[in-house]
């Protein structure tokens, strides 16, 4: 069985991509603390719950420009303003979707002015001098991405950023990026839930030496407690309209869970471990970033490093959402995901035109 808590230190480390950067075996996603899972949540509380994680081991902070918008890179830089947090850990931040006041909904951009003018108010927001890695939150699919990559190249040069990510990027874009200057991390939704990544885009990362951060490795909380999750989400929750949160498709989907749930009981850990655990097993170059705004849950999601799979059992977990999960993941065209992440080519790109 999973132990209940942590010991201090208690999450090992891992090497994510090849240019050096090193991170905890697992992560924490910080964006529920400020944004779309509900109302913003007490400031002290998810400071302590920062540093609870922090304390565990978990050194991998994962933020955007776009939650709140702001708000979460301010709560993450007063969590790192105290007790000397800055120097152990990784902070990781977003940019790409406009948060502007004029922006029109889910406007997204990579043009080398915006690139630098969001890399500059996430450096101000978290209090830093420098982001250890600096992810194209969405791609622009009017600016060649060789173009937003001379960008984030130049603020490596600077010393503004570390490392460079893309998230939610087609395979064809990652190595195209990846042609420009190195790209250490790729995020991505994967979980037993949602594994069309694993076709084209893991093959190409691990093809590259391309670390790989798994975002919502818990099903958005479903793969945690099962279809019940919709009666506990208020009206402020985005979730409440994601497709597979429908009723029509949560009632086909609670299957899925019924089985997790009883895979977990036999081998004496929660759900969301067993599902935790799953994507551990997939590799040494992946890190899940599980969200939460509980200490508890925290805790819970640091004991599923300890929770061991066989090839049979890991088998098993993947054949009970094979050709089971109900509803896409987004709204059709939401946020552009990978599967519409294709820029146009470096040679339709002239500053004069742009």
């Amino acid at each position: 069985m999973a132990a209940s808590s942590p010991a201090k230190s208690a999450v090992p480390r891992m090497k994510l991509g090849s240019q050096g950067l090193e991170v905890s075996a697992q992560g924490l996603g910080c964006m529920g603390m400020s944004a779309y899972y509900g109302p913003p949540k007490p400031e002290a509380d998810m400071v302590a719950l920062i540093h609870h994680a922090v304390a565990a081991g978990v050194t991998l902070l994962d933020t955007s420009d776009v939650y709140g918008p702001h708000t979460n890179e301010l709560l993450v830089g007063k969590a790192l303003q105290q007790g000397g947090v800055r120097e152990k850990v990784q902070v990781a931040t977003k940019f790409g979707i406009r948060t502007d006041a004029e922006a029109a909904t889910g406007e997204i951009r990579g043009d080398p002015a915006y690139v630098r003018a969001a890399c500059e108010g996430s450096l101000r927001r978290l209090g830093v001098g420098c982001i250890d890695l600096y992810y194209q939150h969405r791609i622009d699919t009017r600016v060649p991405i060789e173009v937003t990559m001379g960008e984030l190249k130049k603020l490596v040069e600077e010393g503004k950023i570390k490392y460079v990510g893309l998230s939610e990027a087609s395979a064809s874009t990652i190595r195209r990026a990846h042609a420009v200057h190195p790209v250490t991390a790729v995020q991505l939704e994967w979980s037993l839930w949602s594994r069309d990544v694993e076709v084209d885009i893991i093959p190409t990362c691990r093809e590259l030496g391309i670390g790989i951060v798994a975002y919502s490795p818990l099903g958005r909380g479903f793969l945690s407690i099962g279809p019940k999750i919709v009666g506990k989400l208020s009206e402020q929750d985005y979730r409440k309209d994601l497709p597979r949160f429908q009723p029509e498709n949560m009632e086909k989907n609670a299957v899925i869970f019924e089985r997790v749930s009883a895979m977990a009981a036999r081998k004496g850990c929660t759900p969301s471990q067993l599902a935790l655990a799953w994507v551990h097993h997939q590799g040494s170059d992946v890190c899940p970033i599980p969200g939460t705004t509980k200490v508890a849950n925290l805790e819970q999601n640091v004991a599923a490093l300890s929770v061991e799979l066989s090839p049979e059992e890991m088998a098993e977990l993947e054949s009970y959402a094979a050709a089971d999960v109900q509803g896409d993941r987004y709204h059709a065209g939401f946020l552009n995901t990978w599967k519409d992440s294709e820029t146009p080519p470096l040679s339709s790109w002239t500053k004069g035109e742009h």
